[in-house]
């Protein structure tokens, strides 16, 4: 058989990959940590809660999990303000077990989602 061949072979008889669905969650935990003082903190925030830590007010709008996963595997969409910018200086998903892969980008402080609460 040709190589060509074979890697349509291949191709036609693997299967998708399907997505699994997931958990919404009552509320997470979010780790913050301040560059310049070395403090640092864990928040629970329950879904649409938000809190102060210095400059930054951290929102959490929604957590989630894959079903039949543990928690720690979270994926939280965050919504973080700092008091001295105009634009937010951080909104979307975070991922708990990647948190690099869709980071804060701030010059004092970091934020990362540890996991999320359930029952």
């Amino acid at each position: 058989m040709t190589r060509s061949l074979v890697l349509f072979l291949s191709l036609l008889c693997a299967t998708p990959l399907q997505a699994e669905p997931a958990v919404s969650a009552q509320g997470a935990v979010v780790r913050w940590l301040d560059k310049v003082s070395g403090a640092t903190g864990d928040l629970e925030l329950s879904r649409g809660q938000s809190a102060q830590n210095g400059r930054l007010t951290i929102q959490l709008d929604e957590c989630r999990y894959p079903e039949g996963d543990a928690p720690t595997e979270a994926y939280a969409h965050l919504t973080i303000l700092d008091k001295l910018m105009d634009k937010p200086a951080f909104t979307g998903w975070m991922i708990a077990s990647s948190p690099a892969l869709s980071a804060m980008d701030h010059s004092r402080y970091d934020v990362w989602v540890l996991r999320c609460l359930t029952k």
